[in-house]
Formats: structure tokens, C-alpha cells, sequence
């Protein structure tokens, strides 16, 4: 009997605990989840980057060149974007993007419930994800913090995060952010960039449709870009004008005027003036910058008077043409001007199309410079002590040519003179007279005069070099040439300053001007440079209704063609020819190719 009653009490407690573990396995399991779901999320949460990066990583943002007077002549960028404070950005424009984005913006805390309660709903009943449910706080943390990617793991951080950055910062503070990181098409980052790209204008003066239309694209850039689907742009620009109707920020009736507003055809150009003189200051700032020169937002500012410029590239094209006129085309032509006091580059011209060849022949072009040389061997007679009155005889004459045989310099009339003066002359360009000049001064003397006043070329110790047999470049004729202004070596300069995003302002040392030539000897030098234009080879600029001085150059067979001078302010330098080398035209000198051009700019500077 006993056994039998153990063998119930046995049966009844393996019922209580069968019974029992019913209860207990799903608490255990519950337990487990929670606990397993709890590791998860705090592995998840535990590399957060941290908020403060937001302060001390800044965006990715263009630097700007510009001119002396303050015009923006050119952007520099990875990606093109202007920081634009949150406080400048007129609230039409963050009402577009709200009412699109996150029409409950002011209300939440960084996550919309209620708004991923009714996404979820809607896609629930479209049994697919159509909807999402990202605030503009959560979006601004995947395009600071997170990679593209959907994941459990990521929305958590992404909510996070959102929470951690509507802590910190106020909402105008982060739409401000996130429309200054946003992609809007077209190689256009953040807010002002993309009222540039698609408009021309600011942030500031964008319209209220326009700013519609910028909120459009974030959804798709490429999609609905009024350049490559226009009439899907349209229907989407209209959806978010009817989206600020429902948030109650345009009425009815501006709807109906916005909506016909017609969208933008083409996109507006990224400020590109001056060509070859912003590329010649990128190469240069980028072997100090580097990377950071098109990512750390640097103001620079230039020497370079957008006034000269444009009247420099006008004389160009105009000068081309109608030497085009009554010759083969495909005619280059570059000018350099330069402060005469300081050497600051004013004006740029290196080619007649920057777009089709970026060769800068101001800078970069080695050419003979003909008899644009001859005013240095006079300069060295003068230093001797010649003066402007000396006689020199202009009749043939003859040198050993090192192979056996003669040299004879001949002058472009094919006739010679007989006694004349130094300043004669130079002002008629003869030959033969200045070669017997080099003769009896010296090449070598006329060799270290242009050393002294800055030419770096090196300079054969043959007589043909007294005509300009050496090839040189245009930008170091302008500065020799800017000595014979003055008497003053110049080193060239072409930035002002360079102020970083934090306003810390970096200045380059320029050298002060270098006295290297006595004043009684440039007061001569340029008695004979104006000769040159009151009874020589640049008569024709007489014109100008000013002293100018200069001095015009020509090589064999007319393959390039110069002129070279100054005024009391300015020195500039015209250079003509072709890039293979080939003649410009028969009887093409500098008097008829070049000449013009730098007339037309000393006229109208």
C-alpha cells in the first residue's frame, strides 16, 4: 500500500514540475531574448561616433579665388559646396525641405514615432516597403555617421544618434547642417552650391518655387534634374509646393502662381574667370596646400584686376581675328601685365582659348624674342657710360660663324644707315648696328646685364644672342623689361592672401623691389624706348594719348612676333605666333601682329 502511495506522490510531482516548467521556459526564453536583444544593442551603440565631430570635422568645402577688387573669379573643389550658416538660410527655403522631408520637424525629438507608426501601417498595407519613416535629424546622421546600408543595427544607431545630436543642438542648427552636407545633383553639395549650380543665385535670394525644386531632387538628383527629366522634375516640384499647402506654409493660391513657374534649362557654370591665370595660381598654391587647397574652404585673394584682365582678353581675341583675317588661322597669341612698382600680375592671357589648350604661353613658352632683346645690349653700353647721342656705324659687317665660314647680319630693309645714334639706333631696330655695338661692349657684359636684372635663361656668348637668338618666355621679358622702367628688380607675386574657414590669415613675404640699375641710366634707357615709339618700329603707338615706352620684336622667316613696354603704373608684354613654329604670315613683325593688341589694352586700361 505504501508503494502505491509513493508511486501517486512520485506522479504527482512529476506533474507539478512538467506543470512548472510550462511557466518557467518562457520566462527563461524571454529572459534570454531580452538579455541577448539588450547585448545586441549595447554592442551595437557601443562605437558611436562621437557628436562633437560634427563641430570639429567640418564638411568638405570649396575654396574661392578672387580677383583684387573682390570678385569671385574661380572655384577649387572636391566636392562644390559653400558652407552657409544656418542663420542666413531664409525660412522659405528650410519650409520647402520640412515640408517634404519631415512635416512634424519642430515637433519630434529626433525620431517621428507617430510618423514610423503610419509608414509602417502604409506598408503593411501595400505589403511592401514604400514608405519611409527617417526623420531630418535621422538622415543627417546617415550622411555624417553611417554607411548606406539597411540593417537593424544601423537604424538603431541611427535613432541613437539622432536622440544624442537633437540634445545638442537646436533644429535650426540641424537643418542648417543637413542642407549644407546634402547631395543635390550636378556636382552640387549643401544648399549654396546647388542655389548656384541651378540658379545663379545665393541661398539667400532663391524664390520659393526654386527652393521646391531643390528640395525635389534630394530624393532622386539624377531622376527628377530639370536638365535630364524635366517633366518629372516638374510633377515633383509641384509636390512639394502642394506639401507646403497641406504644412500651411504657402496658401492655395500662391500654389497656383508657383507651380506654373517655369524650371531652370541649363545649369549655371562654377565661376571659372581668367583661365590661365587661376590655373597658374592653383599649381603654385597646390604645391603648398596640397589636398587641402580644394577641400579646407581658403579665401584666396589675388592680384589680378578683373578689369585689365577682361580688357586683356578682348585685345587678344580682337587682335587674333583680324589677323586671321589675311592668314591661316590657328594663330596664338598671350599677354602678361605687371605692376611696375611692385610686380603684381594684373592681367593673364596664355592662349586664345583656354577650353581648347591649356598650354600657358605667358609662362610656360620658350620663343626667340628677336629684337625685344636689343634694349639690354644698349643697356650695357649705357652702363659703360655710352650715352643715348653716341654715333654707332650701321653698315655691313661681318663675324666668323665657327664652322669655317662668316656671319653677316643684315637689317629688315635690307639697307644701312651709316652713322647713326644709339638711340637711332635702337628706335629703327638696325642689325648690323647693334651687333657692332655687342661687339665692342662685350657679349659677355651684355650676358651679366641680364643676369643682374633678373633674366634666367642661359645666354650663349655668340653675337647673334645681341638679337635675340635665345629663347626666353614672356613673363621673364615683362620683368626684365619692368627694370628698365624703374631701375628696380621686382620679384613676381600674384597672391595677396590666403585666409583660412577660421579667418587665420596667411600672407606670403613679398621681396621688396632690388635697385640694380643707376637712375642716370635708366632715364637714358627709357629716352630710348620712347624713341622707339615717337620715330621707330612702334610708331603706330603713338596713338595713345600718354607717354608709353617699349619695343617691338621680331624673329626670322616672322614665326614670332612681339612688342614689349610700359607706362608710369604698368609693363606689359604681347607675344604672337604659332605653336609649331611655323611663320605667322609674310611681313607679319611685331609692329603688325603684336602691336595692335598691346595698343588696344594700354588704350582702354
Amino acid at each position: 500500500m505504501s508503494k502505491i502511495r509513493n508511486d501517486v506522490k512520485r506522479a504527482e510531482n512529476k506533474d507539478g514540475l512538467l506543470k512548472s516548467l510550462k511557466y518557467i521556459i518562457p520566462v527563461i526564453f524571454i529572459g534570454m531574448t531580452i538579455g541577448i536583444s539588450s547585448g545586441f544593442v549595447l554592442w551595437t551603440l557601443s562605437d558611436l561616433p562621437k557628436i562633437k565631430s560634427l563641430e570639429e570635422s567640418p564638411p568638405l568645402e570649396s575654396s574661392l579665388i578672387f580677383a583684387s577688387e573682390g570678385d569671385l573669379i574661380a572655384e577649387l573643389y572636391l566636392e562644390r559646396r559653400t558652407f552657409v550658416p544656418y542663420y542666413k538660410i531664409p525660412a522659405r527655403v528650410k519650409n520647402a525641405f520640412i515640408a517634404v522631408e519631415d512635416a512634424r520637424f519642430y515637433q519630434h525629438h529626433g525620431i517621428d514615432v507617430i510618423r514610423i507608426f503610419s509608414a509602417l501601417v502604409k506598408d503593411v498595407f501595400e505589403a511592401s516597403f514604400v514608405q519611409g519613416g527617417s526623420t531630418i535629424t535621422q538622415q543627417l546622421t546617415k550622411l555624417l555617421f553611417l554607411k548606406p546600408e539597411r540593417s537593424i543595427s544601423r537604424k538603431i544607431k541611427e535613432a541613437a544618434l539622432s536622440l544624442q545630436i537633437e540634445k545638442h543642438y537646436t533644429k535650426d542648427e540641424i537643418i542648417g547642417l543637413y542642407l549644407n552636407q546634402a547631395y543635390f545633383g550636378t556636382r552640387a553639395y549643401g544648399i549654396e552650391a546647388a542655389a548656384q549650380t541651378y540658379f545663379g543665385k545665393t541661398t539667400q535670394e532663391i524664390t520659393v518655387p526654386e527652393a521646391a525644386l531643390l528640395a525635389a531632387l534630394l530624393k532622386a538628383p539624377t531622376n527628377y534634374s530639370p536638365f535630364i527629366n524635366p517633366e518629372k522634375s516638374l510633377v515633383r516640384r509641384n509636390f512639394v509646393l502642394s506639401r507646403m499647402v497641406d504644412a500651411g506654409f504657402i496658401t492655395k493660391d500662391q500654389y497656383n502662381v508657383f507651380s506654373k513657374e517655369p524650371l531652370p534649362v541649363t545649369s549655371k557654370k562654377r565661376a571659372f574667370k581668367s583661365p590661365y591665370f587661376v590655373e597658374y595660381a592653383r599649381k603654385k598654391l597646390e604645391q603648398k596646400y596640397g589636398n587641402q587647397l580644394y577641400t579646407d574652404a581658403f579665401k584666396i585673394h589675388t592680384t589680378l584686376d578683373l578689369r585689365l584682365q577682361q580688357i586683356a582678353e578682348t585685345a587678344i581675341e580682337n587682335g587674333i581675328a583680324q589677323l586671321e583675317k589675311r592668314r591661316k588661322p590657328g594663330i596664338q597669341a598671350a599677354l602678361l601685365a605687371i605692376d611696375v612698382k611692385t610686380g603684381a600680375i594684373r592681367a593673364m592671357v596664355g592662349g586664345t582659348d583656354f577650353w581648347t589648350t591649356q598650354f600657358n604661353r605667358s609662362v610656360l613658352a620658350y620663343r626667340q624674342p628677336g629684337s625685344v632683346f636689343k634694349p639690354f645690349v644698349y643697356l650695357t653700353a649705357l652702363k659703360q657710360g655710352h650715352t643715348p647721342d653716341d654715333m654707332i656705324e650701321d653698315s655691313p659687317i661681318s663675324f666668323p660663324d665657327g664652322n669655317g665660314g662668316t656671319w653677316s647680319p643684315q637689317n629688315y630693309e635690307e639697307i644701312f644707315n651709316g652713322p647713326v645714334t644709339l638711340k637711332v639706333a635702337m628706335a629703327k631696330s638696325l642689325n648690323a648696328a647693334t651687333v657692332r655695338l655687342a661687339d665692342q661692349i662685350g657679349i659677355k657684359n651684355i650676358i651679366e646685364t641680364t643676369q643682374e636684372i633678373g633674366i634666367k635663361e642661359n645666354i650663349q656668348p655668340y653675337l647673334s644672342s645681341a638679337l635675340g637668338a635665345t629663347d626666353m618666355t614672356l613673363i621673364d621679358i615683362v620683368y626684365a623689361y619692368a627694370v628698365l622702367a624703374t631701375g628696380n628688380k621686382l620679384t613676381p607675386f600674384y597672391i595677396d592672401k590666403v585666409v583660412s574657414r577660421d579667418g587665420i590669415t596667411d600672407e606670403e613675404p613679398i621681396a621688396p623691389p632690388q635697385k640694380v640699375i643707376d637712375d642716370n641710366v635708366i632715364i637714358n634707357i627709357r629716352t630710348m624706348l620712347r624713341a622707339v615709339i615717337l620715330q621707330g618700329t612702334g610708331s603706330a603707338a603713338k596713338i595713345i594719348e600718354r607717354p608709353v615706352y617699349g619695343k617691338t620684336g621680331t624673329t626670322n622667316d616672322f614665326t614670332d612676333a612681339w612688342f614689349v613696354g610700359f607706362d608710369d603704373d604698368i609693363v606689359v608684354g604681347v607675344w604672337v605666333g604659332r605653336d609649331n613654329h611655323k611663320p605667322i604670315g609674310n611681313k607679319e613683325t611685331g609692329a603688325m601682329a603684336a602691336l595692335p593688341i598691346w595698343i588696344e589694352f594700354m588704350q582702354k586700361k
